[in-house]
């Protein structure tokens, strides 16, 4: 595996949108985000003016989300605050409990024709935004029963030698049997057979989260602070 290049980590949005995610970017400027329905995750430079601003609304249009991630950028007073998350960002750091992996026959690829089913059990486990593009982003890998789809997880930013580890969400009659762990294994071992390296965003407040994720081999890299803010 290639050696880590921690600053790419410290805006992974764009690093993303202006590196393997660069097909579904949208540009004005210095201002990006996703394309509709992919994410609507957005970044501005490190020190945007007021024309930066400017060009985002543009870009976004009026009354639309700005998910401006772990940017610690502040908007104009006019841009009305959504939410403020503090969390995580989590790097895989070696060792760990050990799993099935790549080879588990008990894991699926999610594809297109899934799409309903998984924005159902995102709907029923909130593990953060997932939109009908979402899966664009990278893999998918999920766990049935029954036919049913009970647990996913999958790939979503892309900064250079990097890749995030999201939307790990088990239905709650699904539980206590390991699924998140041996998803997360299956994508750790799929990212670092390419020579990247997993990392992961998590609420700070989700401690039981936070555990599993030290247990699988996870270390916290930095606190961060999501926020989001309405376009006026």
């Amino acid at each position: 595996m290639a050696d880590r290049d921690d600053a790419a980590l410290d805006d992974p949005v764009r690093e993303s949108l202006r590196g393997h995610h660069a097909h579904l970017a949208r540009w004005l400027g210095r201002t990006a985000t996703y394309q509709p329905e992919v994410s609507t995750f957005s970044t501005v430079s490190a020190d945007p003016d007021a024309a930066e601003w400017a060009d985002l609304a543009r870009l976004l249009g009026h009354g639309e989300l700005a998910d401006m991630f772990s940017s610690p950028a502040t908007p104009p007073p006019d841009w009305e605050p959504v939410f403020v998350l503090e969390g995580l960002q989590m790097v895989w750091s070696g060792g760990g409990e050990t799993g099935p992996g790549a080879e588990d026959p008990g894991i699926v690829e999610l594809d297109a024709d899934s799409v309903p089913e998984m924005l159902d059990l995102v709907a029923r486990t909130r593990p953060g935004p997932f939109w009908p593009r979402t899966r664009e982003l990278g893999s998918y890998l999920g766990v049935r029963d029954n036919g049913v789809l009970v647990a996913m997880a999958g790939e979503r930013l892309r900064p250079r030698g990097w890749t995030e580890i999201s939307t790990v969400s088990t239905a709650p009659e699904a539980r206590g049997r390991g699924h998140a762990a041996r998803l997360i294994h299956a994508l750790a071992t799929r990212v670092m057979a390419r020579n990247d390296h997993p990392f992961l965003h998590v609420a700070e407040a989700n401690t039981r989260a936070i555990a599993l994720y030290e247990r699988l081999g996870f270390e916290t890299r930095r606190h961060v602070t999501f926020r989001g803010f309405r376009v006026p």
